[in-house]
Protein backbone atom coordinates (compact mmCIF):
# COMPACT_ATOMS: atom_id res chain seq x y z
CA UNK A 1 0.00 0.00 0.00
CA UNK A 2 1.97 3.35 -0.76
CA UNK A 3 2.48 5.65 1.71
CA UNK A 4 3.00 9.56 2.12
CA UNK A 5 6.40 10.98 3.90
CA UNK A 6 4.54 14.27 5.03
CA UNK A 7 7.11 16.78 6.06
CA UNK A 8 6.82 20.51 7.47
CA UNK A 9 9.23 23.20 7.92
CA UNK A 10 9.95 26.55 8.03
CA UNK A 11 12.28 28.57 6.12
CA UNK A 12 15.21 29.95 8.25
CA UNK A 13 15.64 33.69 8.23
CA UNK A 14 17.12 35.45 5.31
CA UNK A 15 17.94 32.29 3.97
CA UNK A 16 15.12 32.38 1.53
CA UNK A 17 16.76 32.19 -2.32
CA UNK A 18 19.65 29.85 -0.98
CA UNK A 19 16.77 27.47 0.42
CA UNK A 20 14.76 27.38 -3.01
CA UNK A 21 17.92 26.84 -5.25
CA UNK A 22 18.84 23.95 -3.04
CA UNK A 23 15.54 22.40 -3.39
CA UNK A 24 14.63 22.54 -6.93
CA UNK A 25 18.30 21.86 -7.75
CA UNK A 26 19.62 19.38 -5.31
CA UNK A 27 16.57 18.09 -3.05
CA UNK A 28 13.86 16.99 -5.57
CA UNK A 29 16.21 15.28 -7.61
CA UNK A 30 17.82 13.84 -4.92
CA UNK A 31 14.62 12.35 -3.19
CA UNK A 32 14.00 11.06 -6.42
CA UNK A 33 16.45 9.12 -7.04
CA UNK A 34 15.95 7.60 -3.42
CA UNK A 35 12.60 6.48 -4.91
CA UNK A 36 10.09 8.95 -3.32
CA UNK A 37 7.93 10.84 -5.79
CA UNK A 38 6.96 14.59 -4.73
CA UNK A 39 2.91 14.62 -4.32
CA UNK A 40 2.34 18.25 -3.16
CA UNK A 41 3.97 21.20 -1.87
CA UNK A 42 2.31 23.71 0.17
CA UNK A 43 3.36 26.84 1.53
CA UNK A 44 1.34 28.44 3.99
CA UNK A 45 0.79 32.27 4.20
CA UNK A 46 -1.40 33.07 6.72
CA UNK A 47 -1.78 31.89 10.37
CA UNK A 48 0.85 29.96 13.06
CA UNK A 49 1.31 26.96 11.15
CA UNK A 50 4.80 25.28 9.10
CA UNK A 51 5.60 27.54 6.61
CA UNK A 52 6.75 24.90 4.20
CA UNK A 53 4.24 21.06 3.94
CA UNK A 54 5.47 18.31 1.49
CA UNK A 55 4.10 15.43 0.74
CA UNK A 56 6.58 12.34 -0.70
CA UNK A 57 5.44 8.85 -1.68
CA UNK A 58 6.33 5.49 -1.89
CA UNK A 59 5.53 1.85 -2.75
CA UNK A 60 4.99 1.31 0.84
CA UNK A 61 5.81 1.84 4.40
CA UNK A 62 8.68 -0.87 4.16
CA UNK A 63 10.13 1.46 1.39
CA UNK A 64 9.98 5.03 3.00
CA UNK A 65 11.49 3.75 6.33
CA UNK A 66 14.23 2.25 4.66
CA UNK A 67 15.04 5.56 2.39
CA UNK A 68 14.62 7.66 5.68
CA UNK A 69 17.23 5.36 7.56
CA UNK A 70 19.90 5.76 4.40
CA UNK A 71 23.29 7.79 3.96
CA UNK A 72 21.49 9.31 1.24
CA UNK A 73 18.53 10.85 2.79
CA UNK A 74 20.77 11.80 6.39
CA UNK A 75 23.34 14.10 3.86
CA UNK A 76 19.92 15.33 2.10
CA UNK A 77 18.71 15.73 5.58
CA UNK A 78 21.47 17.59 6.76
CA UNK A 79 22.01 19.50 3.57
CA UNK A 80 18.17 20.70 4.48
CA UNK A 81 18.87 21.62 7.41
CA UNK A 82 21.10 24.70 6.62
CA UNK A 83 17.89 26.82 5.04
CA UNK A 84 15.12 25.41 7.34
CA UNK A 85 14.34 25.24 11.37
CA UNK A 86 11.44 23.36 13.05
CA UNK A 87 11.68 20.37 10.96
CA UNK A 88 9.04 17.45 11.23
CA UNK A 89 8.12 14.06 9.58
CA UNK A 90 6.09 11.43 9.69
CA UNK A 91 4.45 8.44 7.24
CA UNK A 92 1.24 7.88 6.58
CA UNK A 93 -1.24 5.51 4.20
CA UNK A 94 -1.62 7.93 1.11
CA UNK A 95 -4.23 9.52 0.70
CA UNK A 96 -5.33 11.84 -2.52
CA UNK A 97 -6.18 15.58 -1.64
CA UNK A 98 -4.45 17.64 1.24
CA UNK A 99 -2.94 15.70 3.85
CA UNK A 100 -1.59 17.04 7.34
Amino acid sequence: MPVKVLMTWDIAAERDQEYFEFVIGEFIPGVQRLGLQPAEAWATIYGSYPQIQVGLVAADAAEAHRILKSEDWKFLQDRLFGYVKNFSYKVVPARSGFQF
